[in-house]
């Protein structure tokens, strides 16, 4: 195994970040349902108090929790299941999309004949 072969996984490895609070019941609510979806995915959460940061206090305060999946919001005050899915689904190249297509094609100009 490559010496660069961990940070690669680690590149691969989505990361949910979670702004919540210590003492906020909503985000330890999140963070319970979100655990074994993450763990699904091989997602792996990041759990930032945004009490410990000026200006994550002031953008996030009273939304908390808040999740953010590649610096877009997927949900806040409770889990979106179903958005948390769709952007955790792997997403297919752009080579494996232009062989479906080429193959679809095929497909038409076959069944047409």
């Amino acid at each position: 195994m490559s010496a660069t072969a961990p940070s690669q996984a680690a590149r691969l490895t989505p990361v949910l970040i979670l702004y919540g609070r210590a003492w906020c019941h909503l985000c330890e609510d999140m963070l319970a349902a979100l655990t074994p979806l993450a763990a699904e995915y091989g997602a792996h959460i990041e759990v930032i108090d945004v009490d410990a940061d000026p200006e994550l206090e002031a953008r996030y305060n009273e939304l908390v929790p808040v999740l953010v999946y590649e610096g877009l919001e997927l949900c806040h005050y409770r889990l979106d299941v179903a958005r948390v899915r769709a952007a955790l689904e792997p997403r297919p190249s752009a080579q494996s999309e232009q062989h479906h297509r080429a193959a679809a094609e095929s497909d038409e100009k076959r069944t047409s004949e």
